[in-house]
């Protein structure tokens, strides 16, 4: 079966390797399933591993976690043999012709849209798990800093749980062009305009009561959300960041009293079931984050696609072959 390779920092290849294979009996009572991809996604967080930045460790299979497909063969109760299902591997090692991923980390289908839609339960996932670690958003000023795929979810999520205003921030003009279609309520070109300024005319000089950093790793904003935040507010810091971070300004968090939230680690139980039942019940949009699609043939240019913006790329989709093929 092939593989993906990342051989050398942006650059990625498939290659040969063996074939993987399902225990006859689940380790530890906990069953697994043989899944075979269909559809997969890329993300920021798989960025890392193919610009091979030294953060994290770079194997064979690296690097894909949102993807739908199929079960093969199963050791388990969860899931039969052919069900469509959504699964994450461990570690984001996903980008194989078939892997072992354990029952606890995969979660049906909802039938109702396709499979293109469904496959964004994975990311929204992520973004309801931290939007359950705030107080409520009601009435809430929001901004969202980066109007990436993520940043595009949380307008769509926000617009959902009834903010007030959702204003997308980005220096990019041709991602800000589907903010308004995925549910926020302004844009702020920061490639031209004073986001501090431009956010202060928006809330008639109170600033956001919420401020969520969808950026993270080397363009982390965190700064710019302090600068946003109004007096006992709280920044949501969803991008993944740097292991350390140098030049925040502490202090001035410190004298507006802000409170930041983080997120990590979604539950497969919970909030990538809610995701999937919003996006079956229409309560979320999100037609317009997928902007690309290749063949797995052409990962290369799909990674590239996606770490470069091109064209304001979103969410890029990438197509394995049909069994046997």
């Amino acid at each position: 079966m092939f593989a993906g390779l990342i051989t050398a920092p942006s650059r990625i290849e498939l290659v040969d390797t063996a074939n993987a294979t399902l225990p006859a009996a689940p380790p530890d009572g906990a069953g697994q399933i043989l899944f075979r991809p269909q559809l997969g996604c890329l993300c920021g967080s798989d960025m890392p591993f193919f610009e091979q930045t030294g953060e994290f460790e770079v194997e064979l299979g690296h690097s894909l976690h949102e993807i739908i497909g199929t079960v093969v063969a199963t050791n388990g109760r969860k899931f039969r043999e052919g069900d469509s299902v959504l699964a994450v591997p461990d570690n984001q090692l996903g980008m194989f012709e078939q892997f072992v991923v354990g029952e606890d980390r995969v979660i049906a289908l909802d039938t109702r849209v396709p499979i293109e839609q469904a496959l964004m339960a994975q990311p929204l996932g992520t973004v309801i798990c931290a939007l359950k670690k705030l107080p409520g958003v009601l009435d809430q000023d929001v901004v969202v800093v980066g109007q990436g795929p993520i940043g595009q979810l949380y307008n769509a999520s926000l617009r959902n749980l009834g903010a007030r205003q959702v204003i997308g921030i980005d220096p990019l003009d041709e991602r800000l062009r589907h903010s308004a279609s995925l549910g926020a309520t302004s844009t702020i070109c920061s490639g031209g305009t004073d986001p501090i300024q431009a956010v202060a005319d928006l809330t008639d000089g109170r600033m956001a009561d919420i401020v969520v950093e969808a950026v993270g790793h080397r363009d982390q904003a965190l700064n710019l959300c302090i600068d946003l935040c109004r007096k006992y507010g709280k920044i949501l810091y969803f991008g993944v960041p740097p292991e350390t971070i140098n030049g925040i300004r502490w202090r001035d968090m410190l004298v507006k009293n802000l409170s930041v939230h983080t997120s990590i680690h979604p539950d497969f139980e919970r909030d990538f079931p809610l995701a999937m039942q919003w996006i079956g019940e229409g309560r979320v949009e999100l037609t317009n984050l997928i902007t690309h699609r290749y063949p797995v043939a052409e990962i290369q240019t799909a990674f590239e696609t996606f770490g470069q913006r091109v064209e304001g790329a979103l969410k890029v989709l990438v197509d394995f072959p049909e069994a046997g093929a």
